[in-house]
């Protein structure tokens, strides 16, 4: 049976690098999501080490997991921020990440967000647009600022992974097509208050490939020559992110040796400093949503079982038709039976998994949702009015929750009725 690294089963029960879910259960209702530190420590250094006869910045990509306790572990060991709003800079910066180590990405970012980024030094914006270099210009000649800048070039490059989280293609919304990059540059170098100095890219997510990015690759750095040719000071490359992870058994995603030898096959030639944006392949294995079996449900055509975590808290498989693994806390049942796997919240679309092979369960036990640790409890909704799953951390033999669970009172005193009604 494949799981996630630090999860094994020890007397027929799931255990998170020492503890015991099942004991974490009994103190916090479910539903839950479980990291392990571990697991990101590992992650994390799996790059460091790939990349170590780079020179080369990790800016872990915020939007993935943007729990202080993971930022603050990911500072302690050294890695910069890639960060889409001024939430997240403020995220990073409160979490011990230094200014001098945060790239601000993202299409949308507001004259708000880029003084805050300005006034706070940050060590790059990755530009989306005309408009926006126009803008950052206009915003650091006001505050007598320099804004180092690199230009998020699209090099139409398919990344054969989902349409809502391919990036590189023409058609979609980021970065400046790489046939008109070239004029952007020129452009950015006649503003003031502006440095150039990168050039950026980022494909798409969750690829299990490389052949995609060695195309994209492949053309950064022809035009990266061109743009040095043109006189341009180029001294650093944004290669972006978007390593996947195993959420199937079947997956094999590349590892990070033969990405970092990529990169430096590609790219290494041109003396840049290197910037890598991971996310999903830093967190992602690390976490479990653990649940409870509400009801086991029997009908005409289906058989249903219902937990108590739901789309509110999980909504990949939803939005993305995402596959995760579902394994039982405790395995004391090798007979298997074939459900649907659903949750509470009012939508047909509540669903985990359709018509899947698991072990017959029934109404109590728990279950782990595994690969979790991306792009699950930032994305979650308190939709139904339902109470945010809290967030766990383990460590060694110890856990501690990292985000507690809110109580109705919270998520319903923000709203004000008006004195009118």
């Amino acid at each position: 049976m494949k799981i996630q690294p630090h999860i094994s089963y020890k007397d027929n029960t799931m255990h998170m690098e020492q503890v015991s879910i099942t004991a974490i259960a009994k103190v916090i209702p479910t539903p839950f999501y479980c990291y392990s530190a571990s697991a990101i420590k590992d992650c994390y250094l799996d790059y460091k080490n790939a990349f170590s006869q780079q020179d080369t910045l990790i800016c872990y990509a915020v939007k993935a997991n943007s729990n202080q306790a993971i930022l603050a572990l990911l500072a302690n060991l050294g890695a910069g921020a890639d960060v889409v709003s001024e939430g997240e800079i403020r995220r990073a910066l409160k979490a011990g990440i230094s200014a001098d180590k945060i790239v601000f990405s993202g299409v949308a970012k507001k004259e708000s967000e880029i003084i805050f980024a300005l006034n706070n030094n940050i060590l790059q914006f990755n530009v989306e647009s005309e408009p926006e270099l126009t803008l950052i210009s206009e915003i650091a000649s006001k505050l007598n600022k320099v804004a180092a800048i690199s230009i998020r070039v699209n090099p139409n490059v398919c990344a054969n992974t989902h349409a809502k989280i391919t990036t590189g293609k023409s058609e979609n919304k980021f970065g400046i097509p790489i046939a008109k990059a070239r004029e952007v540059y020129k452009y950015a170098a006649s503003l003031s208050g502006i440095k150039v100095q990168g050039v950026d890219v980022h494909i798409g997510s969750q690829l299990t490939d490389l052949q995609p990015f060695e195309q994209a690759f492949a053309k950064v750095a022809e035009f990266t020559t061109l743009l040095k040719s043109d006189g341009h000071d180029i001294s650093v490359i944004d290669v972006g992110g978007g390593l996947g992870i195993d959420y199937d058994e079947n997956e094999t995603p590349p590892n990070k040796d033969a990405y970092a030898a990529l990169v430096n096959k590609q790219l290494g030639h041109l003396n840049c400093k290197i910037i890598v944006e991971p996310g999903r392949s830093i967190v992602g294995n690390s976490g479990v949503l653990v649940s409870t079996v509400v009801y086991v449900k029997k009908g005409e055509e289906r058989q249903f079982l219902i937990i108590d975590a739901g789309m509110n808290d999980l909504i990949r498989p939803s939005m993305y038709d995402a596959y995760h693994q579902i394994k039982p806390i405790n395995h004391t049942n090798d007979k298997t039976e074939c459900y649907d796997v659903v949750g509470p919240v009012c939508e047909t679309g509540d669903t985990f998994t359709k018509n899947r092979a698991l072990p017959t369960t029934q109404a109590g036990d728990l279950v782990g949702i595994l690969s979790c640790g991306a792009y699950g409890s930032v994305m979650a909704s308190s939709y139904n009015t339902r109470l945010a799953a809290p967030e766990v951390m383990v460590q060694d033999d110890h856990f501690s929750v990292i985000r507690a669970r809110p109580t109705y009172d919270d998520i319903i005193n923000q709203d004000t009725i008006p004195e009118w009604l």
